[in-house]
């Protein structure tokens, strides 16, 4: 398989709100993270982080303009990989030891083959020897707690079910959603071995009424209010049924 450049490792989208998206386009969808970068007034927010297979702070230089707020909305080894890169790290209380100590399986490395790409990084990476470098955090976040940039405020809402220290980040002034990987517009994780069925159940319930207008989530294109609660909807008659 061939292998891809640095410079063209990353992809940048302007998604309005001053939201850019940054993704890893020879990682086959399913597997590819969404990394959302926000900018505010005294400070911006990167929510993920990718594989870390490429730096982020290297080849995109939009993560290096200013004082920036590196979030895992949890610690699965697309979610994570860069964090490393950034002096500002914050995690959910429940994940934070993974995040410090990046243990093969519990960042789900198993899923980690040559079959991912479509094109593979650059040398000197080789999938047998993938991992993620440890990013202790500065702040572990709970449930309530506010990611403060100057002028924007999201709210952590803690979505366990996916994982233990999943969270989602909402801006009630927006109506902007970054909901992680419990809830996205393509097919849904829910049997890793740190799942729980019952807290993925209640998360989708807490976030079925919140008055979204657009959700930016983990993976897959961003959607809107209708088909927000059209998934949940859905997911949900799936488990009552």
């Amino acid at each position: 398989m061939d292998r891809a450049k640095p410079e063209d490792w990353w992809r940048i989208e302007r998604k309005g709100d001053d939201v850019t998206l940054i993704s890893e386009p020879f990682i086959q969808e399913f597997y590819r993270c969404n990394c959302w970068h926000v900018r505010g007034r005294d400070r911006d927010m990167l929510v993920d982080s990718g594989m870390g297979v490429v730096s982020l702070r290297d080849w995109v230089p939009l993560v290096t303009e200013r004082s920036l707020t590196a979030v895992a909305s949890h610690t699965h080894f697309d979610h994570i990989g860069c964090h490393h890169e950034f002096a500002d790290r914050c995690v959910h209380r429940a994940e934070a030891g993974i995040l410090a100590d990046p243990a093969y399986d519990a960042i789900l490395a198993n899923y980690v083959t040559d079959d991912i790409f479509d094109r593979l990084p650059p040398l000197p990476y080789q999938s047998a020897d993938y991992g993620v470098k440890a990013a202790p955090a500065t702040r572990l976040l709970e449930d309530g707690d506010v990611v403060d940039l100057g002028d924007r405020h999201f709210e952590v809402i803690h979505t366990p079910g996916h994982s233990p220290g999943g969270i989602a980040l909402w801006e009630a002034a927006t109506g902007i959603l970054f909901s992680g990987d419990i809830v996205y517009d393509g097919p849904l994780i829910e049997d890793t071995y740190h799942a729980d069925a019952t807290d993925y159940y209640r998360s989708m319930v807490r976030l079925y009424d919140l008055p979204v207008r657009i959700v930016h989530g983990g993976h897959f294109p961003s959607y809107d209010a209708a088909r927000h609660r059209a998934i949940i909807r859905a997911w949900l008659d799936g488990k009552d049924g």
